[in-house]
């Protein structure tokens, strides 16, 4: 590795800096992620991941800290009141994973789908890069100062699950006094070198919700002597989300879709029980607030003529992500200095749900979209087939630390 030129600017010395390690350290980068993708595990038992992140960050000479639940870790770089955060989510998915490559999960039924692998790897990544530049004597002695404060790197176990391993996080501290917070994510439909960004919501908060409907049961040829549940049902699937329109702001982004229903085992006869399984995603904070309340009655009201006994479980689970403005314009400053003209983008806002989203209640955040898209047959997050273009990890750890840094120093210009 080679410094930068000596007539350059402070700035650029050490932006050449960044590049160089990255560009050096990229094949160990690689085999980290790929190490992470052949052994996934699912949300709180991320035990032999959580082994993997701590011996490397102690390998390179930081100590960092398990959380209670024996599951994933935090770990400081750098000193000072100033700090910042970045995030990697570090469980899988419960799907098989469909590839032939060398690095396909050796776990049954579980597989790293959504790019938790690849998000751990550039944390991993960054949090050495600035250990290193923060003592290099290729940028004259290190950082002056140091780092300008501290980047605490959290490894954050299930993110998958609801309501998200990011409230064992917050309980344990990590955001206290943090100035703000940043986390990448994989996104297949952007082409390796480019990343996506958005100000305001950018994911849908998400719940889940479950109907059961109960009744005396019947025979079909007598539908007025009991309560036909079947029909019941189809009232509350019809009926709910049109009502739900006419309820909350549009703007809001609301979506109640049903993904399971189940009444019944014969032609000729109503049944005593029946159920409905669906999400809640809304775009907005204070509608997701209101979300709950509004629903329980809606359904109430539509059932109540039916004669059936209701039952309801909401089950809450994430706000929306909603990026700050200025944690934005820091990512897009050091994207600038990180990717080619073009490689910028503004994203779309997508109704998937996501925990990172809890960071907000107590600093900006920020949530850009990595391109992980390298060419040949599409690809989408939550399929056993998912596969990154691997240049992708070097381009996420050259950008968040340059965001880190930016972040420090108060300003993304």
């Amino acid at each position: 590795m080679s410094p930068a030129s000596n007539t350059a600017l402070p700035g650029e010395r050490i932006g050449g800096w960044i590049d160089a390690w990255a560009s050096s350290h990229a094949a160990e980068l690689i085999e980290t992620r790929r190490t992470i993708h052949a052994r996934p595990e699912l949300g709180y038992v991320e035990h032999w991941t959580t082994d993997l992140i701590v011996g490397q960050l102690q390998a390179a000479g930081l100590g960092p800290t398990v959380l209670e639940h024996g599951t994933g870790a935090i770990c400081d770089v750098g000193t000072g009141d100033r700090v910042v955060v970045l995030r990697a989510d570090i469980d899988a998915l419960p799907l098989r994973d469909t590839k032939t490559v060398a690095y396909r999960s050796q776990v049954e039924g579980v597989a790293h789908a959504c790019g938790h692998d690849v998000h751990t790897a550039i944390v991993l990544g960054a949090a050495k890069l600035l250990s290193d530049l923060s003592t290099s004597a290729e940028v004259g002695g290190g950082m002056p100062g140091g780092l300008g404060g501290v980047v605490r790197c959290v490894f954050q176990p299930a993110e998958e699950q609801l309501p998200g391993g990011a409230v064992e996080v917050l309980e344990a501290g990590a955001m206290d006094g943090v100035k703000a917070a940043f986390a990448l994510h994989c996104d297949p439909t952007l082409p390796v070198g480019s990343v996506g960004l958005r100000d305001g919501p950018i994911t849908a908060a998400c719940d889940s919700l479950t109907v059961t409907l109960t009744g005396p049961g019947g025979h079909t040829a007598r539908p007025h002597m009991t309560v036909d549940l079947v029909d019941a049902l189809g009232r509350v699937i019809i009926d709910t989300p049109g009502l739900l329109s006419r309820q909350i702001d549009p703007r809001a982004g609301l979506s109640l879709v049903w993904g399971a229903v189940g009444a019944g085992i014969a032609a000729n006869t109503i049944p005593d029980v029946g159920t409905l399984h669906g999400t809640i995603r809304l775009l907005e904070r204070d509608s997701w607030d209101q979300a709950e309340k509004l629903i329980r009655r809606l359904i109430a009201e539509i059932v109540a003529p039916t004669g059936a006994q209701l039952q309801i479980d909401y089950q809450r689970g994430v706000p929306p992500v909603v990026n700050a403005p200025w944690a934005i314009d820091v990512l897009r400053a050091a994207a600038q200095e990180t990717l080619d003209a073009d490689g910028v983008r503004t994203t779309e806002q997508s109704l998937g749900g996501e925990d990172f989203a809890w960071y907000a209640d107590h600093a900006p955040i920020g949530l850009a979209r990595l391109g992980t898209y390298g060419g040949g047959p599409p690809l989408d997050l939550h399929r056993g087939s998912f596969d990154i273009d691997e240049r992708a990890i070097a381009i996420g750890v050259r950008l968040l630390a340059r965001t880190a840094l930016r972040a420090l120093a108060g300003e993304p210009g």
